[in-house]
């Protein structure tokens, strides 16, 4: 019984850490986009990003400062700027964006700014990094639903 039990809890754990690396969206040809969701997931990370670096910054204003939450806070700025990136790349870039577009350029030019711009949200605590993402975030979302 106790052989089973661990058998059924070693699978439960295999299912689950496999479903966890799941990715947002596939690269299969499903035809099942939700643009206007991938827009507000982008700048939901930008605020998180953004709250990450006041926590920074306050944290490391405190001598006494507690380490580990400051790792914390520095650990999620680093991982929103990358799913960030994750979506700009693998969603807009890989699968959205067609080349035979009217604005084809420009929309390829505002999503390498916010690679640039995340790159640079994890390099520092600048608030300007996520005020200048922010903006080229809509601005591609008017130039990508204007078509």
């Amino acid at each position: 019984m106790k052989k089973r039990l661990l058998q059924m809890a070693m699978v439960l754990s295999c299912t689950l850490l496999l479903a966890a690396g799941a990715a947002a969206h596939c690269e299969i040809p499903c035809g099942i986009y939700d643009d206007e969701a991938r827009i507000g997931m982008l700048l939901e990370h930008v605020a998180t990003i953004e709250k990450s670096m006041n926590q920074i910054t306050t944290i490391g204003k405190d001598k006494d400062h507690n380490a580990n939450q400051l790792v914390r806070w520095v650990m999620n700025k680093e991982k929103h700027a990358s799913e960030l990136q994750e979506i700009v790349t693998q969603y807009f870039m890989t699968q959205r964006i067609k080349s035979d577009t009217k604005a084809y350029d420009k929309k390829l030019a505002l999503l390498h700014q916010m690679l640039v711009y995340a790159m640079k949200c994890k390099q520092t605590t600048d608030l300007a990094h996520t005020a200048k993402l922010t903006n080229v975030i809509r601005e591609f979302k008017q130039l990508y639903f204007a078509e």
